[in-house]
């Protein structure tokens, strides 16, 4: 059996895999099992004004310059189409 001596000097090699202590000299802060902290008020109401700009522009240039969703020009009818333009040989062209 091992003295107590030798135990107790091995058990912190056992225990070394999971720290649950904050860090140190890390910076910032360490949340374990918890909620982070919460943001700033600044860091809230920049993201806000950040997102209705970009909903802005987004709905601006879709209502503005919708021919980037729909096409620039009117699709042809492919019903009115020759043959000739399709490429199409004649029916009464042997091959």
């Amino acid at each position: 059996m091992f003295p107590v001596r030798q135990l107790i000097r091995a058990l912190p090699v056992l225990t070394r895999g999971i720290k649950t202590t904050a860090v140190k000299a890390g910076g910032g802060t360490y949340v374990y099992r918890g909620p982070p902290p919460a943001p700033s008020k600044k860091v809230l109401y920049t993201a806000e004004v950040m997102g209705a700009i970009m909903w802005y522009w987004i709905l601006y240039h879709l209502f503005t310059e919708s021919e980037h969703l729909t096409g620039e020009f009117p699709y042809p009818d492919p019903s009115l189409w020759t043959n000739e333009e399709l490429g199409i040989p004649d029916d009464d062209d042997d091959p």
